[in-house]
């Protein structure tokens, strides 16, 4: 092994990024200090970022629920139910004379408790039987607590729901509703990330270390990875002056932070021994493998990037948030691989190579398995293809739905809260759409006995009085619904329990369908729901036509070929549909339940497939680019396509399946958590990763670059002119 190193030498017109390799060579103590330092400080603005995140909520601003919200407020005073208080009669039933006591008090309490804007129960108005549970053994309190999700559910009820909760000799209580839901969620989700990543890193070392059998080359791509994370926690702590940033965007960093971080470091590491087997000394190949395995880097950040960037297309702050995340990941993660690594391996990249690192053979697994798939692409790209679109095509069967609270495990109180009110209350209340005037308000009575014949509503409150399948029931409380605008009114659209267990948006949609005899809007927790999912698949086109445009613009860039980018995008699009094949076949429809520990609802909330669209599509362009690149390198020095696939394919396929293996083995890690959001997560990607890793890279690439030939690098005269101005190249 060489130990002494001539100087590094470069000229101008040296490849930038090798020049730039050689300044790191020379530079490396340098670069080292001032990476030191600066993953200090920046670990420390890092640190602040955690308890700087938002609890983001499932919600479209200026939607007609938005409006109603808006106007229950302003007008009336009132608004939906935040919190919920399950009280259980230790004897006898909730109209006992000491349970009835024990209900006023805690309903006086729950009123005069702080950040609490109003309260009611089944004992304060007048027993309505949608508060109290068949058997009688059950009772509900409600409230309403206004302000943002960080001051309801960071502030208010983390001390609220101890205090209530606690119960005595008549009563048991038991707290739950939308914002306790998703308050428990938070925690629950951080405690699967923080166990989950317990495991990963030793395992990934483990993996790390069979593949390149050198502890320095199972240390250095973890390194990368926890710098990346640093790097993009200290880039979301500028963006928080600007932005509000979910709690979830920690998760995803933490996620992908490791794995991109992994990925690239193991690129330029991969490279570097190979330019070592190439008889090159120690600083000639760090500075070949930062022009190299660096500009591949590059690009496929940028990719990655891109793929997240269109986020900021959904005026949505929850999922933004990941778009902040995934670019500070990239950022990070090219920054370690690209300037700190070199330094690095300037330094002690010796211990990092192999004892087998002697030579270079162009021939081997791969190549052969390559050379078999082209001698017959059809047969091998179209069984491939077959069996992608059979994994796939539980995906046609896709139903959006809205999350509840069944995303936390069954041993979570506010999720134990829930079930008992879904079994054993005819009604829900708690989760009544709210139906209010905008002006003056005539014929109420008529409209009231109109939505009370609605299928899957159970009763009717309003100024009116209360309506059960079209007939008076009774008065109600008539002044409840005329609080501050003697001209207006808003009525109580109390669903059934069957119908908020089913498809609770199929009830909006019934609601705001029928006539009403004045301008009104449909709010209440349903309706935010509902107006949220359609606000997000609404623009679905829009997101995907931004994805494919930016990525094929950034593919065309480095190819100067129209048909690579349009190759990329329908092998990524079978990938993406074995994903959603299997999310639909899993968490739709229940298969695996058993074991995995979910509980299914026939539906899957749109925000996490979108955000797993976005991640899978950004990571299916990152193998694809290093596979890519190492095709194009060989066909610009022999010319023959057919050769550069099957060499190509050589030099990048062991270090894209130990690459891909580690990353969807750290995702099915996360198939162990609680919170079903958080278990999708790792489930989907695992299965993305390892599609896209091996039959679509071994299979279906080689056998579509056979059939296409030469063709494979065509563009119009006029976009190669382009290329050849603007191209992204050394």
């Amino acid at each position: 092994m060489v130990t002494t190193q001539p100087p590094p030498t470069s000229t101008p017109t040296t490849p930038w990024l090798r020049r730039f390799g050689y300044l790191l060579v020379r530079r490396r103590r340098l670069v080292l200090i001032a990476a030191l330092l600066g993953t200090i400080g920046l670990a420390g603005i890092a640190a602040g970022t955690v308890g700087s995140l938002s609890l983001a909520r499932f919600e479209a601003p200026g939607s007609e629920s938005d409006r109603a919200a808006t106007e229950l407020a302003d007008r009336f005073d009132t608004g939906s139910v935040d919190l919920i208080l399950l009280v259980t009669a230790k004897t006898g039933t909730v109209d006992d004379p000491a349970v009835v006591a024990a209900g006023r008090t805690l309903t006086d309490e729950l009123a005069g408790s702080d950040g609490v804007a109003e309260a009611a129960s089944y004992w304060s108005r007048g027993n309505p039987v949608t508060l109290r549970s068949a058997d009688g053994r059950h009772a509900l309190v409600v409230a309403r607590i206004p302000g943002d999700a960080d001051t309801v559910r960071g502030r208010i009820l983390p001390a609220l729901v101890p205090e209530l909760t606690r119960g005595n000799e008549v009563i048991d209580v038991r707290s739950g509703g939308g914002e306790e839901v998703f308050r428990q969620t938070v925690p629950q989700a951080r405690q699967d990330f923080l166990r989950a990543e317990m495991i990963i890193f030793p395992l990934v070392f483990v993996l790390l270390w069979l593949y390149s059998r050198r502890v320095l080359g199972a240390l250095l791509p973890i390194v990368v990875g926890v710098f990346a994370m640093i790097v993009s926690l200290a880039l979301l702590r500028g963006a928080l002056l600007f932005a509000d940033i979910s709690t979830f965007a920690l998760n995803l960093t933490l996620a992908m932070g490791l794995g991109l971080g992994i990925d690239y470091a193991l690129f330029v590491i991969a490279r570097f021994r190979e330019e070592v087997r190439r008889g090159r000394n120690q600083h000639d190949a760090v500075a070949y493998a930062v022009e190299k395995a660096g500009r591949t880097v590059i690009f496929s950040g940028l990719t990655v990037a891109a793929s997240l960037v269109v986020l900021f297309a959904l005026p949505f702050d929850f999922l933004r948030s990941f778009a902040y995340a995934g670019i500070g990941v990239v950022i990070g993660g090219i920054l370690g691989a690209v300037v700190v690594l070199p330094a690095i391996l300037a330094t002690v990249g010796t211990r990092v190579l192999r004892t087998t690192d002697r030579g270079e053979s162009t021939t081997g697994f791969w190549h052969t398995f390559a050379t078999r798939v082209m001698r017959r692409p059809l047969v091998y790209g179209g069984a491939a293809t077959l069996v992608l679109l059979l994994l796939g095509a539980p995906f046609l069967g896709l139903r959006f739905g809205v999350a509840d609270d069944r995303i936390l495990p069954e041993s979570a109180p506010a999720r134990q809260t829930q079930e008992i009110i879904r079994a054993q209350f005819p009604a829900e209340e708690t989760d009544a759409l709210q139906v209010v005037s905008t002006g003056e308000a005539t014929n109420v009575r008529e409209y009231a006995l109109a939505l009370s014949q609605l299928p899957g509503v159970a009763q009717i409150d309003s100024s009116a009085g209360v309506f059960i399948r079209g007939e008076r029931a009774g008065a109600g409380d008539p002044a409840r619904f005329l609080r501050h605008d003697a001209d207006g009114t808003w009525l109580s659209v109390v669903p059934t329990a069957e119908q908020m267990a089913g498809d609770p948006v199929e009830l909006v949609d019934r609601v705001r369908a029928t006539p009403a005899p004045f301008d009104v809007l449909v709010g209440g927790y349903p309706a935010e729901l509902a107006d949220y999912r359609s606000s997000v698949v609404d623009r679905l086109p829009l997101l995907l036509g931004l994805m494919l445009v930016v990525t094929f613009v950034i593919l065309f860039l480095m190819t100067g070929s129209v048909v690579i980018p349009l190759k990329a995008t329908v092998l990524n699009m079978l990938s993406l549909a074995v994903m959603f094949g299997a999310l639909v076949w899993v968490y739709q429809e229940g298969n695996l339940s058993g074991l995995l520990g979910f509980t299914a609802t026939g539906t899957l909330d749109p925000s996490i497939p979108i955000l797993m669209f976005c991640i899978a599509y950004g990571l299916s362009m990152d193998y694809e680019v290093f596979l890519l690149s190492r095709i194009k390198e060989e066909y610009d020095r022999t010319g023959d396509t057919t050769t550069a696939v099957a060499t190509g394919l050589q030099r990048s396929a062991p270090l894209i399946t130990a690459a891909g293996a580690i990353l969807a083995l750290s995702f099915a890690v996360y198939a162990t958590a609680g919170v079903l959001f958080v278990q999708m997560l790792g489930v989907g990607m695992a299965v993305a990763i390892l599609v896209d890793a091996t039959i679509i890279r071994a299979i279906l690439v080689p056998a579509f670059m056979r059939l296409a030939g030469p063709a494979n690098w065509w563009a119009p005269q006029p976009l190669r002119r382009l290329h050849a101005r603007i191209g992204l190249s050394d």
